[in-house]
C-alpha cells in the first residue's frame, strides 16, 4: 500500500486515504467524490466512478472487486477492471473506515 496525499491532474482535490495497488493498478478515493483506478507505472487513468460525496475510505480489492465507502452513506462494490458498480449498500451514515475482506467475506 502507498499513501496518497494528492491525486493531481484528475481530481484537483486532495485524497487522504491509502491507495490499494494490486496488479499494477492504484485504486484511490478522492474528495472530488470519485474512486480512481490508475496505472501504477504511468499514472494514466484507467477508470473513475462517481459517488454522491467525498471518499475518505481506503479502497480494498479482493477477487476482482473494489470495495470502498463514501460519505454519501454507501459502501460500493466496483468491478476492478471496469469501474462498473456491482452493488451498493446504504449504511445510514457516512463511511470513513475502510472495508476489510477475510476468506471472501467483508
Amino acid at each position: 500500500m502507498i499513501s496518497v496525499v494528492i491525486v493531481s491532474g484528475y481530481t484537483g482535490n486532495t485524497s487522504t486515504n491509502t491507495a490499494s495497488t494490486p496488479n499494477g493498478i492504484v485504486y484511490v478515493g478522492s474528495w472530488d467524490h470519485n474512486v480512481y483506478a490508475l496505472n501504477a507505472a504511468t499514472g494514466t487513468k484507467i477508470w473513475s466512478y462517481t459517488t454522491g460525496d467525498v471518499v475518505l475510505s481506503s479502497p480494498t480489492v479482493s477477487n476482482g472487486i473494489v470495495y470502498v465507502g463514501s460519505q454519501d452513506h454507501n459502501v460500493y462494490a466496483l468491478n476492478a477492471a471496469t469501474g462498473t458498480k456491482v452493488w451498493s449498500y446504504n449504511t445510514g451514515n457516512g463511511v470513513n473506515s475502510s472495508p476489510t475482506i477475510a476468506n471472501g467475506i467483508g
